[in-house]
């Protein structure tokens, strides 16, 4: 049986978060010839695996009206796992824990966060992800780029 409040109070930083990729300026240029992506609904059978340390399913990685790319992948993390080195980059995300127990380093602080929880990585701000707990840890990443980001980070 699920908790309204509790369930109301989840949602609550994630539409916060998502606040932070409305667009400003509307654009219906794709870049490097790749597709816009429309509005989709994706079951989890159509979810293409990704070669990575764990278990990773990419669900989308395209570009929009709004933003040169917009990124969705989960992953699966084994115990004691982390998916690579602590690290930044220019493209801000947000993680949400769906199963287990993990340790995130979020300025330079750790935290441990379990089930529901949200993490919004802001830009070239160093990070990483460790599962501290006794099961696999399932999360979802989201990331996106904004206008002119991938030209800027594919320049010489």
């Amino acid at each position: 049986m699920s908790n309204p409040v509790r369930m109301t109070l989840l949602a609550v930083p994630l539409m916060a978060s998502l606040a932070l990729i409305a667009p400003r300026a509307v654009s219906s240029e794709a870049p490097a010839g790749k597709a816009v992506m429309g509005s989709r609904a994706i079951s989890w059978e159509e979810i293409e695996a990704l070669p990575k340390k764990g278990r990773a399913w990419q669900v989308f990685q395209d570009p929009t009206a709004t933003l040169d790319e917009l990124e969705l992948h989960v992953t699966t993390l084994e115990v004691g796992g982390t998916p690579h080195p602590a690290h930044k980059h220019p493209d801000e995300e947000i993680v949400i824990i769906k199963t287990g127990t993990v340790e995130a380093m979020v300025g330079g602080q750790p935290k441990r966060l379990g089930p529901g929880s949200v993490i919004f990585q802001a830009a070239n701000q160093m990070h990483s992800l460790r599962n501290v707990g006794d099961v696999p840890a399932v999360y979802h990443v989201i990331k996106w780029n904004s206008p002119g980001m991938l030209k800027k980070s594919s320049a010489p």
